[in-house]
């Protein structure tokens, strides 16, 4: 109903007016803005199997007014996302951000310290945009040493709390603790295989739809 409204607020628009196009007065739709690695850059598989294309699938179904923009870039970490987040937030105005990097940091052997300030940027960038922000956490292998991994755990639940934003703990739930965790990845054992987007999807949805 509302939809119908406003294409015959703009049509009357557009009698008064004429040579004006209808659509141009209906309101945008909104926008989940993607800002990730290759996690969500589809690297290793084939274009629209990654969980950012089944995403856009989903909400075609369930919830056709959003869009998604996938701002993802293979190799980039959470300086590269600092970098490019006012731009994006300018261009694309989203009304969500998901916020997946970390996890290049950490294979970089780059700082907590940095990862957390790079992140913290993202997030608080991101709300005074007035958007929403669900931050997707990563873990990393054991053999990073125990204080160090449980630390990188750690800090994508701790700023979450702090901003009060949503959160998937880890990313990579079920795919990556699985009983045989090297089943759903690619041969360089750190990108998942396209059969694995699915449960990556199911992770990411248990935070995004509450923002819905």
């Amino acid at each position: 109903m509302r939809l119908k409204r406003r294409y015959f607020n703009a049509l009357g628009v557009s009698c008064l007016f004429p040579g004006l196009n209808p659509i141009a007065f209906a309101s945008p739709s909104p926008t989940i803005l993607v800002v990730g690695d290759s996690l969500s850059a589809e690297y290793g598989i084939a274009r629209g199997t990654g969980w950012v294309a089944l995403l856009e699938q989903k909400l075609s179904v369930d919830k056709p007014q959003w869009r998604v923009i996938n701002a993802s870039i293979s190799g980039d970490t959470t300086s590269g996302g600092k970098s490019r987040i006012q731009s994006l937030l300018k261009q694309h105005q989203p009304s969500i951000v998901i916020i997946e990097l970390g996890g290049n940091d950490a294979l970089r052997g780059l700082s907590l310290e940095s990862t957390q300030k790079n992140l913290t940027h993202m997030i608080e960038t991101s709300t005074t945009a007035r958007a929403k922000v669900l931050l997707l956490g990563m873990q990393v292998p054991p053999n990073y040493g125990p204080d160090y991994s449980k630390a990188f755990a750690k800090l994508f639940t701790d700023l979450a709390k702090k901003h009060r934003v949503a959160c998937v703990p880890f990313l990579l739930s079920g795919i990556a603790d699985a009983s045989d965790p090297t089943a759903l990845f690619q041969s360089d054992r750190i990108h998942p295989l396209a059969a694995a987007h699915p449960r990556i999807l199911s992770n990411v949805w248990t935070g995004l739809q509450k923002l819905l």
